[in-house]
């Protein structure tokens, strides 16, 4: 078991926590690899009807763990990439269970991107969501590009995805990918009452209009797909490189 990836079923539901809070719940292969396997073996499992996601009290995730993004850009030969971030990536998309987040504090990165895959998210009023891709010379992932412009609009999203601006949780509810805004501390027990909300539904029509409302996976698996290319392009570029070379000089300093 992965100590900063804990997984607990309790009243139908599985909790999935990041628990990394010296590195802000950066995540790293390793836990993307135990996300994707809290989110894979339930998906049989009749007894969890739904699953929440959250980070614990006062941050959600700071995203890629940055030595590990550092790593695939030092090793990029410009082609696809097969990595698992990825692997939890499809497991968002293939998952057939109701999928809440929790956000208490800032989600950054693909913290923001897996939202979208979401199907209810509470936030705490002080949460912030950013996807800075673009600050590190590399594009959208996580099929944000494809998911954000459905959800926000053209023009949100261009400013969140392509200028790199921070939402605020008020803006994020606007926007129409938070359902609820609360104080802080209070968005892992407000996604616990959603989830028994949910719980107490007929679970087959629950699993159908679930699906009714959604992009068919093989739509958003594309959009991973080719995201990955082109970050893979993205990685090989001196943009990227220069980047990463100032993160790491700041690092050290």
């Amino acid at each position: 078991m992965n100590r900063q990836v804990i997984v607990t079923d309790e009243d139908a539901t599985r909790v999935i926590r990041l628990r990394r809070p010296e590195k802000k719940n950066a995540i790293t292969q390793e836990m993307f690899r135990a996300l994707s396997d809290a989110i894979d073996t339930a998906q049989n499992n009749p007894d969890i009807r739904c699953i929440i996601i959250t980070g614990g009290s006062g941050v959600f995730t700071a995203g890629n763990d940055l030595d590990d993004l550092a790593g695939e850009v030092a090793s990029s030969d410009g082609g696809p990439r097969a990595s698992s971030a990825t692997k939890f990536l499809y497991s968002l998309v293939q998952n057939v269970k109701p999928l809440i987040a929790a956000v208490d504090g800032s989600a950054v990165g693909i913290g923001t991107s897996m939202l979208f895959h979401c199907d209810y998210v509470v936030a705490g009023t002080t949460s912030t969501f950013s996807t800075p891709f673009i600050h590190f010379g590399l594009v959208p992932q996580g099929a944000s590009s494809l998911l954000m412009p459905r959800t926000m609009g053209h023009q949100r999203a261009f400013a969140a995805l392509v200028m790199g601006r921070t939402i605020s949780a008020n803006d994020a509810r606007i926007a129409g990918f938070v359902n609820a805004v609360v104080p802080p501390g209070h968005a892992e027990a407000e996604a616990r009452k959603a989830a028994l909300e949910i719980c107490e539904l007929p679970p087959q029509a629950v699993a159908v209009s679930r699906r009714m409302l959604r992009l068919p996976p093989e739509e958003l698996t594309r959009r991973i797909d080719l995201e990955d290319y082109l970050a893979g392009e993205q990685m090989h570029s001196h943009e990227a490189a220069a980047a990463f070379k100032a993160i790491a000089a700041r690092m050290k300093a």
